[in-house]
């Protein structure tokens, strides 16, 4: 568990909570590259840490995202006109270009000096493995973008599923790095079989165990940390285990171990300190799913499991539209798809948890350490210090990656994963 001024450190991700210091020192995934997919197309409002933009891709293709109100009268420029090579305010038609320069000002005289006194604050973004990146830092220190573990080339084939969930993100991330909770809550989509290692189709997910219980083990490294959760396996369980390698990428991701077709990781951005943007990927160079396929499998497709503006529509209103009957039928959760049955715990656990009343057992040490870590990942920058994963010592992301398999019982994970 944690006291209360901890919880508030982990938890709160918006103004100058030491948090959202944090996560503005790295590039934020704002949102999806199909959602501004379009020259001259509809501007997009992008919310992140508390704050609210908009994105738009110009007559030229050129993306920009600025600061969501016109710095004249502070209208929203959401509701734009996107033409012409810029964005142009519908309150007085003044216009601004993806760098925030003021390229027309129809309600001020022809020449006025104003225009040149006058810029709209704008941020450096990246397109890169289907989201657009931006830099929400400070302007005069602007890194190199450093490629995600989930898409180490900008061709990497790559599936993603998104849903705004109405919970806080730390939540969301416990939920992610929490290999014990699959052998319950996922039971009936995440199979054992006698299978060499991870599998998977298009009806279900297969593991060569059956143990429920694992032991875990945690590693804290430069980027946030990794751990092996080791089960007994089904086959030659006296002489070998089956390990699951999680990797943690502060702030924003985690690689969960992959299958035999496609590696898997989620990307968890916090909207405000009660809603955050939840990324589900299947990625890699073997039989990556198309996103179409990947969103029927989670049953994530939107206009069908989700509205306009990527919300689910199983809430706690309607009970999650839980099935009863196909619960006694044998499906444990009655909620078809992996994420939709991990957003029922999210979710119900109330919009922000409060966690000095929680209490942890032997399968949450990754829980713990992620809890730990980041705590204090916040309090160093509180207290004036650099961002975990900002360093000196710097591990390149490429280099990052998740594993499983059943390995001798001689077998040390930590040899299978970067250790820096």
């Amino acid at each position: 568990m944690l006291t209360r001024e901890e919880n508030e450190l982990l938890t709160s991700v918006t103004n100058e909570a030491p948090m959202a210091k944090l996560m503005r020192q790295h590039w934020t995934p704002v949102c999806l590259t199909e959602e501004v997919a379009e020259a001259d197309g509809k501007p997009l409002k992008v919310e992140v840490l508390g704050e609210s933009y908009v994105a738009f891709r110009d007559s030229k293709g050129r993306l920009g995202m600025l600061d969501e109100l016109c710095p004249h009268r502070k209208a929203s420029l959401v509701y734009g006109r996107n033409e012409d090579c810029g964005l142009r305010c519908l309150y007085h038609g003044w216009k601004m270009d993806v760098d925030g320069n003021v390229v027309a000002m129809s309600s001020e005289p022809e020449g006025s000096p104003l225009m040149d006194k006058v810029k709209a604050r704008a941020y450096p973004v990246k397109e890169w493995g289907g989201f657009v990146w931006a830099w929400l830092g400070e302007l005069d220190n602007v890194p190199e973008f450093d490629p995600p573990a989930f898409a180490p080339r900008e061709d990497t084939p790559i599936a993603i599923l998104k849903i705004r969930i109405p919970a806080n993100w730390a939540q969301i991330h416990e939920g992610q790095i929490d290999s014990a909770h699959s052998s319950s809550l996922h039971s009936s989509d995440m199979k054992p079989a006698r299978v060499e290692g991870a599998a998977a189709d298009d009806k279900a997910w297969y593991r060569p165990s059956t143990d429920k219980s694992p032991q875990m083990q945690t590693q804290t490294t430069s980027y946030g940390f990794h751990y092996a959760a080791i089960r007994k396996p089904i086959k030659n369980a006296a002489t070998h285990n089956y390990l699951r390698i999680t990797e943690f990428v502060a702030p924003y991701y985690s690689l969960i171990p992959p299958n035999n077709n496609y590696n898997v990781a989620s990307v968890i951005v916090p909207i405000n300190d009660t809603e955050t943007a939840f990324h589900f990927i299947a990625w890699g160079d073997r039989e990556t799913p198309s996103t179409e396929e990947w969103r029927r499998f989670n049953h994530a497709v939107p206009g069908k499991d989700l509205d306009t503006k990527w919300r689910s529509k199983r809430t706690l209103e309607n009970d999650f539209l839980q099935d009863r009957q196909a619960m006694k039928d044998g499906n444990f959760t009655g909620v078809p798809g992996i994420p939709n049955q991990d957003i029922i715990m999210w979710v119900s656990m109330g919009p922000r948890v409060e966690r000095s009343t929680d209490v942890l057992g032997a399968s949450d040490l990754a829980i713990v350490e992620f809890r730990r870590l980041m705590v204090d990942a916040a309090r160093k920058v509180a207290e004036g210090g650099r961002a975990i994963g900002t360093g000196a010592k710097r591990v390149p992301q490429s280099s990052i990656a998740s594993h499983e398999g059943v390995y001798a019982k001689t077998v040390d994970w930590r040899t299978l994963v970067v250790s820096e």
